[in-house]
């Protein structure tokens, strides 16, 4: 009996993966972004092994997603890398938001799209 419940604690240890990011995580992501930090935020994410592309969906700064939010900040940097790192189609759904905080990160935005 113990060997089975052992067996399954073991298992479920392994398989389990968070779909929300820690609190930590998301608040240190969004202080890069928002002083614009490209060299910071690009270690960070690569020494905790995350991606832009996975965290997308779950990371909220300031109730907004990472890419809105640098257009918000005007951190050109860090919204084109970010713009880089997202497919295609993330872009263009946010393209209209994007709009409506900054030009330059649109232009960036649209050559990408291309």
């Amino acid at each position: 009996m113990w060997k089975v419940l052992l067996l399954i604690i073991i298992t479920s240890a392994f398989s389990y993966s968070p779909s929300v990011l820690s609190a930590n995580v998301s608040l240190s992501i969004c202080e890069y972004v928002a002083v614009d930090d490209k060299r910071r935020l690009r270690s960070f994410l690569k020494s905790n092994r995350l991606k832009i592309r996975k965290i997308f969906q779950d990371l909220k700064c300031n109730d907004k997603n990472i890419l809105i939010f640098a257009a918000s900040r005007n951190s050109l940097n860090t919204a084109e890398m970010i713009i880089g790192k997202l497919p295609k189609n993330v872009i263009s759904d946010n393209l209209i938001k994007l709009s409506s905080y900054s030009d330059e990160i649109v232009t960036i935005a649209k050559k990408r799209i291309e």
